[in-house]
């Protein structure tokens, strides 16, 4: 029997992966910031993944329940987790060069 302490590999203890979590933890943060939900390319930039990745982990929060979206709407994502429930949102870390 494979033992995976991972949270990622176990959603069920909090309804959603660590990764999941994270794209929530972005969406309610700039949501906040800038008074409207992120596009789908703002998301693409924080995380620096594909187009592709970004709208299926979209699809996959829908379809578990944790956002909403409107058909046809643009930034229409909807956090349907209560706050206290995210995580703290994880900055990435950029890559700066010595040189000028």
């Amino acid at each position: 029997m494979s033992q995976k302490s991972d949270a990622a590999q176990r959603p069920a203890d909090k309804g959603f992966t660590e990764k999941q979590g994270q794209y929530l933890a972005f969406i309610y943060t700039y949501s906040h910031m800038f008074r409207c939900p992120p596009a789908e390319a703002d998301i693409q930039r924080h995380f620096q993944v594909s187009p592709p990745s970004v709208h299926q982990m979209i699809v996959t929060l829908e379809r578990n329940g944790l956002i909403r979206r409107q058909p046809r709407v643009p930034r229409s994502i909807e956090i349907l987790v209560p706050p206290q429930r995210l995580p703290i949102l994880e900055w990435l870390e950029i890559n700066q060069s010595t040189s000028l």
